[in-house]
C-alpha cells in the first residue's frame, strides 16, 4: 500500500487525526490541556519531519496512534497524551531530554526519558533481551506506571503495522509480546488492549491457526448475533420491571484464547462451544452496586438454569488488579451452556480501561486499591539487585497469569496469594523477616510442612524462631516471587557469613602447616582447588567440602615445584572476601529428596549443565535426561507423565544431602541426649527424623539429617562412636 507525500494532504490528515484524538479522549480535557497536547504534537512534527515508517508513511502517525491508543482505550490525562506524542522523539531525533524538559517541565520529560530507557538495550546480551527488557520496563514503574501504559499502547500499534516488516523481524517481535506486554496488560487489567496484543501475535506466530479460527468466528458471527438476541429477550423483560437501566451485549473470545483451549483439551475448533459470553452491564449508585449484581443474577438463574460450581463472585472479592464482576454459566436456548458476565458501568469501565479507571473512581486518598498494592508488591522484588533478568521475568510470570487464592490471619484479616502459593510464601507475604524466622505454620489451627499448598478459606498462623534460618531447599516449594528473592538475599548473606569463619579455620590451619597466610599463598590454594574466588576457597572451608587432608595434600604439592609453575594462575583474587561464591553445575539429583541416579543424556536436545531438565524413565535404555524445552517434551509429559522424574543440576560442593546413620549400643541413661548433643552443638547437621528403639539392655537407632558433605558423615560417626556405649555407627 503507497501512501501520499503530497504535503497539504498530509496536514490535513494529522489536523483530522489530531480533532479525533482530543475527540474520543476518556478524560475530560480542560483548554489548557488542549494547549498542552497541540504544544505536544508540534514539537513531533517538527522532531519526526523527515521520518517515515517501513510503509512509507511518515512517521509522525505512529506517535498519533499510540497517544489515540492512550486516550481512549487506556483512558489516560493529558500528560499521558502529550508524552505518547513525544515518546520517541529524544530516541530518535535531535530533541534532548534537556529542551524537552525546558519546554513541557519535569513530569512529561521524566515519562520521555523513561521510555526513552526502555528502548535503549545493549544488544551483545542476545539470550536474555527479552528478560532484560521486561525487567528495565518493570523497573520504570517506581517512578511512574504511565510509562508502561504508553509502551504498551506503543506495542499495539507496532503489532497492528507488522505487515511492512520481514519475517524474522515479525516473529521476533511477536513472540516479545506474547513474553512480555501481553502478561503485562493483563496485570494491570486491560483486558481489551490484551487480548489484541495475543491475537495479533498469533497472526504472525502461527498464521494458519489464526487464519483458520477467525475464519470459523466470522462464518458463525450471524448465528452469534440472533442467539444472543434470543437468549436476552426474556431476561430484558424481567428487568425492565425492575426499573433497571442496563444493557446486553455478546462477546466473542479471542481468537488466542479459543487456540489455547483447542489445545489445553485437544479438540476441535468446531468443538469450542463456549466462543462468546454475555454481558449485562447496569447502572447503579456504588452503594447499590452489590444488591443490584445479586438481583440480576437471581432473575438470569430464574429463567435459565445455572451451573452452581462455575460462579464466580468478584464482586465480593474483587481481584488484585482491581477487576469486579459476578460470572456465572447456564444453560441457554438450544441446551447450549453459555457464560453471563454481570458488571455495573464503573466495573465494566476498570475492566476495559484499568490503571484510568481506578484513578477515575478511586474514593479517598487514604484507601489502597488492589493494583496499588500489587505495584507495591512488585517494587520489593524490584528492591532486590542481585537477582538475574531471566530468573526475574521467570519468578515474576508466576504471578502474572496465576489465578488468586484468599486466607485469613489469625485475626480475621483477608489476604490473597496466587493459585498454587505454599504456606511459606504466606509467611513472606505477611512480611520478609517474619517469612526468614518461620519455624513452623499452622493451618486451620493444625501444623503442616512449609511446602503445604494453601486453598481458599483457610486460616493461617506462623510459628517463628528467632534461631531459625532459610534452607536453600525453600526455594524449590515457594512461588512468590517475594519470598524468592527474600530466601535468596539470606541464603547468600549466610554463604559469607561461613566465608568469613572459614577465613579464620584457613588461617588457623595454614600456620599448623607453617605456611603463610598471605594474598599469594591463598591464590596458590585457590588455584590448586581449581576455584575462581577466594570466597569460594573460605566458604568450601567452612563447610568443611575443603578438610585438613586436603591442605596437607596441597602443602606436599608445593615440594614439587615444577608441577606448580605448569600450574596456570589465573583469576588473582586478595584475601579480602569477595561478593560472589560462583556455582558449578556438576551433578544431577532426582525427585523430591534429591537421590543421585544413573542417567544418560538424550541426543535429541543434548542437555549441558546448568540446563533445565528432566528425566524420563525409558523401556530399556534406564533414565535419559531431557531439556525441559526438548521437542519430544509435550509429548513425553503429556502421554508418559508416570515415567517423568523430577531432576535439576547442583553445585556438589554447596548442597544439601539426605542422609541416615544407624547406631548400635549398650542402653544407658541420657545415651540419646549425648548423641543429639554431638550432632547439634558440633556439627552443621539439620536433622529432619530419630528414632530409638530398646531391646533388654540393647538399643539400635536411627537418625536422619541433611548435610553439606559427605566428610561432616565421616566426623559425626567418628564423634558418636567415641560415646560410652556406642560400639557401632553405619552409615545406611
Amino acid at each position: 500500500m503507497e501512501f501520499t507525500t503530497d504535503n497539504k494532504t498530509i496536514n490535513l490528515q494529522i489536523a483530522r487525526e489530531y480533532k479525533s484524538l482530543l475527540k474520543i479522549s476518556y478524560q475530560t480535557l480542560s483548554d489548557d490541556d488542549k494547549v498542552l497536547i497541540r504544544k505536544a504534537l508540534d514539537v513531533a512534527i517538527d522532531a519526526h519531519s523527515t521520518q517515515t515508517r517501513k510503509s512509507g508513511r511518515p512517521y509522525i502517525f505512529h506517535p498519533l496512534s499510540v497517544a489515540k491508543i492512550v486516550a481512549s482505550k487506556i483512558g489516560l490525562d493529558a500528560q499521558s497524551i502529550a508524552s505518547a506524542l513525544l515518546h520517541d522523539v529524544v530516541e530518535d531525533t535531535k530533541y534532548s531530554i534537556v529542551q524537552i524538559e525546558k519546554i513541557f517541565g519535569s513530569e512529561i520529560a521524566k515519562i520521555v526519558d523513561g521510555l526513552t530507557k526502555i528502548s535503549k538495550l545493549k544488544k551483545e546480551k542476545i539470550l536474555s533481551i527479552q528478560a532484560e527488557n521486561f525487567r528495565k520496563m518493570l523497573l520504570t514503574l517506581n517512578d511512574d506506571i504511565r510509562v508502561i501504559l504508553i509502551k504498551i499502547a506503543d506495542r499495539l500499534h507496532n503489532m497492528k503495522t507488522l505487515d511492512y516488516l520481514s519475517e524474522e523481524k515479525q516473529l521476533k517481535i511477536s513472540s516479545e509480546t506474547l513474553y512480555i506486554y501481553a502478561p503485562i496488560a493483563h496485570r494491570i487489567g486491560l483486558y481489551e488492549i490484551k487480548n489484541e496484543l495475543e491475537d495479533l501475535s498469533l497472526k504472525y506466530t502461527d498464521p494458519e491457526v489464526f487464519n483458520e479460527i477467525k475464519t470459523s468466528l466470522e462464518k458463525t458471527k450471524d448465528d452469534q448475533n440472533l442467539y444472543i438476541r434470543n437468549f436476552a429477550r426474556k431476561i430484558s423483560e424481567k428487568l425492565k420491571t425492575e426499573n433497571l437501566n442496563f444493557k446486553i451485549n455478546g462477546r466473542s473470545k479471542s481468537i488466542y484464547s479459543i487456540r489455547n483451549k483447542i489445545i489445553k483439551k485437544n479438540i476441535n475448533i468446531d468443538e469450542v462451544y463456549d466462543r462468546f459470553a454475555v454481558r449485562i452491564i447496569y447502572d447503579a449508585e456504588p452503594v447499590l452496586e452489590k444488591l443490584i449484581a445479586w438481583k440480576i443474577y437471581s432473575i438470569v438463574t430464574d429463567v435459565y438454569r445455572p451451573n452452581p460450581t462455575r460462579l464466580r463472585d468478584w464482586i465480593s472479592t474483587p481481584k488484585s488488579n482491581g477487576y469486579e464482576a459476578l460470572h456465572i454459566t447456564v444453560v441457554g436456548p438450544n441446551k447450549r451452556w453459555i457464560e453471563v458476565q454481570i458488571r455495573s458501568t464503573r466495573m465494566h469501565e476498570i475492566a476495559e480501561r484499568g490503571y484510568a479507571a481506578h484513578y477515575k473512581y478511586k474514593l479517598g486518598d487514604d484507601k489502597e486499591s488492589g493494583l496499588e498494592k500489587w505495584l507495591n508488591r512488585l517494587q520489593e522484588v524490584l528492591k532486590n539487585p542481585d537477582i538475574s533478568a531471566v530468573n526475574f521475568v521467570e519468578d515474576f510470570k508466576l504471578n502474572l497469569y496465576s489465578d488468586e487464592i484468599f486466607v485469613f490471619t489469625p485475626e480475621g484479616d483477608l489476604k490473597s496469594l496466587p493459585k498454587g502459593s505454599t504456606a511459606l510464601d504466606f509467611a513472606f507475604h505477611i512480611h520478609s523477616g517474619l517469612g526468614l524466622k518461620t519455624r513452623g505454620i499452622k493451618v486451620n489451627g493444625k501444623i503442616v510442612p512449609l511446602s503445604f499448598k494453601l486453598s481458599s478459606g483457610e486460616q493461617i498462623q506462623i510459628i517463628k524462631s528467632n534461631n531459625a534460618k532459610p534452607s536453600a531447599s525453600w526455594l524449590d516449594f515457594v512461588v512468590t516471587s517475594k519470598a524468592k528473592s527474600a530466601i535468596r538475599s539470606s541464603i547468600k548473606e549466610n554463604k559469607k557469613q561461613i566465608g568469613e569463619e572459614g577465613k579464620e579455620i584457613l588461617r588457623r590451619k595454614l600456620k599448623q602447616l607453617k605456611i603463610n597466610f598471605n594474598e599469594n599463598n591463598i591464590n596458590k590454594i585457590q588455584n590448586f582447588f581449581n576455584l575462581q574466588t577466594s570466597l569460594d576457597l573460605f566458604y568450601r572451608i567452612g563447610i568443611g567440602t575443603i578438610d585438613n587432608s586436603d591442605l596437607k595434600k596441597f602443602a606436599n604439592s608445593q615440594n614439587a615445584i615444577m608441577k606448580f609453575f605448569r600450574r596456570k594462575i589465573s583469576n588473582k583474587q586478595n584475601s579480602k572476601i569477595n561478593d560472589t561464591i560462583s556455582t558449578t553445575y556438576d551433578q544431577l539429583v532426582f525427585g523430591g529428596n534429591d537421590e543421585r541416579l544413573d542417567y544418560t543424556l538424550s541426543n535429541c536436545c543434548n542437555p549441558v549443565a546448568g540446563d533445565k531438565v528432566f528425566g524420563f524413565v525409558t523401556v530399556s535404555d534406564g533414565i535419559k535426561v531431557h531439556k525441559s524445552d526438548c521437542k519430544n517434551s509435550i509429548s513425553m509429559q503429556s502421554k508418559f507423565a508416570y515415567r517423568i522424574l523430577k531432576c535439576k543440576w547442583i553445585d556438589s560442593t554447596q548442597h544439601d544431602y539426605t542422609s541416615k546413620i544407624e547406631i548400635i549400643g549398650i542402653d544407658n541413661i541420657g545415651l540419646v541426649n549425648q548423641i543429639t548433643t554431638v550432632i547439634s552443638e558440633n556439627l552443621s547437621i539439620n536433622m529432619r527424623k530419630m528414632t530409638f528403639d530398646t531391646e533388654g539392655d540393647t538399643f539400635k537407632g536411627s537418625i536422619t539429617f541433611r548435610v553439606k558433605n559427605k566428610n561432616i558423615i565421616d566426623k559425626l560417626i567418628q564423634r558418636i562412636k567415641k560415646i560410652k556405649g556406642v560400639y557401632k555407627v553405619v552409615r545406611d
